[in-house]
């Protein structure tokens, strides 16, 4: 029940396969999840790089006439959710220059922690932006380097800080090469796949199963492949990190469920969050009719949820899939219709059951709120929440759209405040124990939750 958590952006590439724009686009659509504002392919020969970009979902951006002016065998794409820099197209990826040294093209996922700091450096010395993106410093550090690819690389990503999931498509004089990048810290997904005698690399699994890819490997943090005519080369980049952080909000919330994402499978990591919350409440002989989750990220939880407690699940809420981000609000006369146009309840489910409702997170609770009112006007005569995270206490610098930490509800009031504010007869959150228990005693990114950043907070 979220009012602001936002997907971070996607990347996905293809690397020495016939039409790969198309396959591209395939790509981009089945991570259509991590972001919707804009969307854009650059795709490339060792002679020449087309690309296209534009605001809109991926079908909206590109149809048959546009991806067939893509050339080339290889292609790498992203889909945009902001949280460094504006909406305006000019902010979208894949970003893509051209210099004496030839042509880049670059896509990302992630945060740079010290953007700033870095563009007003380039800036005094010469250096002119076209976007308000992050992204762009990787581009002008790479174009004030010397030597081979690989040098280039390692001193320019020596420079930036924070989370970097990235593909980067660079042709000079004498060939194509396609990168494709982990920060050492290890905080975004990317995994590789095979696809015909070439590969395939995206920011989840998920989108391999769409274009016909199996499974080779996820990169581990601070690894770089390196496409090029003569094979596959795999490297560590020189900068180094106190440890490993893959964000543990990709398994709660992020990736698709049907993703393997840090080693683990998405749906079923989900699905044991449900069942450590049912344990507690079997423990406490807490008493309901039936368990259901907010669609679409809780479902998974709370079928978990069910099997553990014995708890019939049902859908209590229907979720309207199909809401255009142009969609016209109507006058406030018709109350609440931001939640109903997105949930609509099921009052034969609901009515006079003692209901266990499952979501994922509570950021500001507002949603949360409204939603409960719902359930209770369509008849639910008890709602005990269940959140299958711990609460949400601070925001997240790598990657993630968030509000501020006085914005954030559990950062200000007590679990049993929140419980009064969004009119739930109980409140649960896993705790930070038992997400170290279904880690698995892994080293994770949980600074949402605990304020202990892997990098220290930023100076932003």
């Amino acid at each position: 029940m979220k009012s602001s958590w936002r997907e971070n952006c996607g990347v996905f590439g293809i690397w020495k396969v016939p039409e790969a724009a198309h396959l591209n686009y395939l790509g981009l659509f089945a991570l259509q999840h991590r972001g919707q504002e804009g969307a854009g392919i650059v795709s490339g020969t060792h002679e020449s790089f087309w690309g296209r970009r534009s605001s809109g979902l991926v079908s909206q951006v590109f149809d048959r006439e546009a991806l067939n002016q893509l050339q080339g065998e290889t292609a790498i794409g992203h889909v945009r959710y902001s949280t460094v820099g504006n909406q305006a197209d000019k902010n979208l990826q894949p970003l893509w220059v051209q210099g004496e040294w030839g042509e880049l093209a670059v896509a990302h996922n992630g945060t740079l922690t010290n953007a700033q700091e870095l563009r007003l450096e380039l800036e005094s010395q010469g250096s002119v932006f076209q976007s308000s993106v992050d992204t762009e410093v990787i581009l002008h550090l790479f174009a004030r380097t010397k030597g081979s690819f690989r040098e280039r690389i390692d001193a320019t990503l020596s420079r930036v800080a924070g989370a970097f999931s990235l593909l980067i498509l660079y042709r000079d004089s004498k060939e194509l090469r396609l990168a494709a990048i982990k920060d050492p810290f290890g905080f975004r997904p990317l995994c590789v796949g095979r696809l015909q005698e070439g590969y395939a690399i995206g920011s989840e699994s998920c989108a391999f199963d769409l274009v016909g890819a199996s499974w080779e490997a996820e990169l581990e943090a601070g690894e770089v492949y390196e496409f090029h005519s003569k094979g596959v080369d795999r490297w560590k980049l020189n900068s180094k990190a106190p440890r490993t952080a893959p964000c543990v909000f990709e398994w709660i919330y992020f990736s698709r469920p049907d993703s393997n994402s840090f080693g683990r499978s998405v749906y079923e990591f989900r699905k044991q969050t449900g069942a450590l919350l049912a344990e507690r409440d079997q423990r406490a002989s807490l008493r309901a009719d039936l368990v259901m989750g907010v669609p679409d990220s809780g479902i998974p939880a709370a079928i978990g949820y069910s099997q553990q407690s014995g708890l019939p699940f049902e859908m209590g809420l229907i979720r309207n899939h199909y809401i255009g981000r142009t969609f016209i609000e109507p006058h406030q006369s018709i109350r609440d219709f931001r939640v109903k146009i997105k949930q609509n309840p099921l009052p034969k489910s609901l009515e006079g059951k003692r209901i266990v409702v499952v979501d994922d997170s509570i950021v500001r609770g507002t949603t949360s709120r409204k939603i409960n009112m719902l359930l209770r006007e369509a008849g639910a005569r008890e709602i005990h929440l269940r959140i299958a995270a711990p609460p949400t206490i601070s925001p997240c610098y790598y990657g993630i759209d968030t509000p501020t930490e006085n914005e954030l509800i559990a950062s200000k009031k007590s679990i049993e405040e929140i419980r009064d504010f969004i009119f739930a007869d109980s409140l649960e959150y896993l705790s930070l124990e038992d997400l170290r228990q279904l880690t698995q005693g892994a080293s994770v990114c949980h600074a949402c939750f605990s304020k202990d950043y892997p990098s220290g907070i930023p100076k932003l």
